[in-house]
């Protein structure tokens, strides 16, 4: 899979590198949004988050959302959520040019948010693993009809 450096805009914003917005920055490759319109979206739901034994603290664009978090953002915002794996199947959608549709995705892989576009993967880094990366799902924008 082509790689294509892309930060969603963060550097205009901010200076660090070493961040964990992979969802912000997600979602702003995905739908062409300003980064920060897409900071600030996140941390406005995130407020609105209850803690519990599991979630000690809240969601923050910066360095990690959850994902019942990340689902309401992003269908929110039109898309919907393909699941590619299910309790007990295995491993069946890799994050491959191959075993990925054409179009614009949001990618859920294990503690990452990506951006594929017609097969090409826009991130701040290669996170296909050499195309063996298991893919748990991924948003595709809803067609209005």
């Amino acid at each position: 899979m082509e790689f294509v450096y892309a930060t969603g805009g963060r550097e205009k914003y901010f200076k660090a590198d070493e961040v964990d917005d992979c969802v912000c920055r997600a979602i702003a490759n995905a739908t062409g949004m300003d980064y920060k319109e897409v900071y600030d979206l996140i941390n406005s739901y995130a407020k609105r988050e209850h803690l519990s034994k599991r979630k000690k603290h809240k969601s923050y664009a910066r360095n990690g959302v959850y994902k019942d978090t990340i689902y309401r953002v992003i269908t929110d915002l039109g898309w919907k959520w393909i699941p590619t794996m299910s309790i007990g199947s295995g491993c069946q959608v890799h994050l491959n040019e191959n075993e990925l549709p054409n179009g614009t995705l949001i990618v859920s892989v294990s503690k990452h948010l990506t951006c594929v576009k017609d097969k090409k993967l826009y991130d701040t880094y290669d996170c296909t693993r050499a195309g063996t990366r298991c893919v748990y799902g991924y948003y595709v924008k809803e067609v209005e009809g």
